[in-house]
């Protein structure tokens, strides 16, 4: 690590002494408009340079663009991310050097979003450069309603290396590497010392004509006739409340397979469905699984899986705004 910025120190060292005797050779000569044009686009030039080399070698500001860490990030916070925490990238979505680590337990971490559809190389590197270098005011990476496309993705580290997590109602069970047995999230924070902000913002009742709603799809999907529908299933599901809006496709996709089960139990690929999703997502050695704060509201982990070490950006240090809220996100800073 010492090398390399040993390296950009003299790197730069010779730039600015080739900068200071160009200036002295222009003094002696006849300013034109054109002369002065050209040096304030080299100033320009060398400003974005160094604000990109910043960017993408120390630390990078961030705007929080939904509300899937609510409370602890808002809707338009500002954030500092460390990009030396977690190694370093030779250049954006590039491969790591020099000393690297994956991300603890409970760390607040931005990751490239593995959903996220690239509308080309060319374009991905001018509106890096504008985002980098304008140290994130300018993003020209938004969809057709003028939206900012979630490239990077920011999350807390709920699961690491070995650990098994399942989700009933929404509800996350750890089975941490080395134990025999799932413990509600919420438990195993308590146990650990760890952060209490993971929460919930939907009643649990709310479930009950959820998964009706669910096993009622996978009913139909395996061609059971509205006739032969369950009485319990289609009464749990008309008492859907309209005023509640969430998706939990984890949740949703593990009652369907249920359904389709009572339809037809001798169905293989219903069972399989089940059994995988019912005993959860295994986090392999190198990677973490990512969850929003806000669990009922959060496109995370539950949807795309863990996400490998590789494609980890940085880690989120601290809130830079807005100014009445400025400060650290961990209970070690507050």
């Amino acid at each position: 690590m010492d090398a390399f910025f040993d390296g950009v120190q003299a790197f730069t060292e010779r730039w600015l002494t080739k900068r200071k005797a160009m200036k002295v050779a222009k003094k002696n000569k006849k300013r034109t408009v054109l002369s002065e044009a050209l040096e304030w686009l080299d100033a320009i030039v060398f400003a974005v340079f160094v604000v990109l080399l910043i960017n993408q070698f120390l630390f990078q500001f961030f705007i929080i663009p939904s509300p899937s860490m609510q409370n602890t990030l808002l809707v338009g916070d500002r954030v500092m991310v460390s990009k030396l925490t977690y190694g370093l990238e030779v250049f954006p979505e590039g491969p790591k050097i020099l000393d690297s680590r994956l991300p603890d337990r409970d760390e607040i971490i931005t990751f490239y979003n593995p959903q996220y559809e690239s509308k080309g190389t060319l374009f991905n590197l001018v509106s890096t450069i504008l985002y980098m270098g304008t140290f994130s005011l300018v993003n020209i990476d938004v969809d057709e309603n003028g939206n900012m496309r979630e490239k990077l993705l920011v999350k807390r580290a709920a699961g690491v290396g070995g650990d098994t997590i399942t989700f009933v109602d929404g509800d996350a069970y750890i089975k941490a590497s080395g134990t025999g047995e799932y413990v509600l999230e919420e438990d195993f924070r308590a146990q650990n010392g760890l952060s209490t902000a993971p929460h919930r913002s939907i009643e649990k009742s709310t479930y009950v004509w959820y998964n009706a709603l669910a096993r009622l799809d996978g009913l139909y999907s395996e061609g059971v006739p509205s006739s032969q529908l369950p009485r319990h299933l289609v009464e749990d599901q008309q008492s859907l409340d309209r005023s509640v809006s969430f998706t939990d496709q984890y949740g949703y996709d593990k009652n369907v397979a249920i359904g389709r089960l009572i339809a037809n139990p001798a169905s293989d690929d219903a069972r399989s469905d089940w059994a995988r999703l019912n005993v959860g997502m295994y986090v392999p050695a190198g990677y973490v699984l990512p969850l929003g704060d806000n669990r009922d509201n959060s496109g995370d982990g539950r949807y795309f899986g863990p996400v490998s070490a590789k494609s980890i950006n940085g880690y989120v240090a601290t809130r830079i705004w807005p100014l009445g809220r400025i400060g650290g996100l961990y209970s070690a800073d507050v």
